[in-house]
């Protein structure tokens, strides 16, 4: 995983439930709804609602920089993946799942 956010131009900023800047730019969004995670197409509103008003937030066992914000949909939870630096944070993925994943829970709603 990185450990320096993508450049480019930004395509959405948003502030998330931790008082973080989240952000994503426009060639790393393309990249994401066309090879990593094509069911996430169209659904930077949902996205940003996630970040915004997540259900549950956790810290990756794995990366203590990186948190997972969930929200549950109609059936199933959608997960945003993001690091956070240096205060500021940048989406590294997005999408469907039906399980929350371990990690310490860092805010919950």
């Amino acid at each position: 995983m990185a450990d320096k956010p993508p450049s480019g131009k930004i395509y959405f900023r948003v502030g998330s439930v931790l008082n973080v800047d989240v952000r994503i730019t426009e060639e790393y969004w393309q990249f994401l709804i066309t090879v990593k995670h094509p069911p996430m197409r169209g659904r930077e509103e949902d996205v940003k609602s996630v970040l915004q008003n997540a259900d549950e937030v956790r810290v990756s066992k794995i990366d203590g920089n990186v948190y997972l914000y969930y929200k549950k949909d109609e059936k199933r939870f959608l997960c945003i993946v993001v690091r956070h630096l240096n205060g500021e944070g940048f989406i590294i993925s997005a999408y469907p799942t039906d399980a929350l994943k371990e990690g310490q829970v860092k805010w919950k709603k």
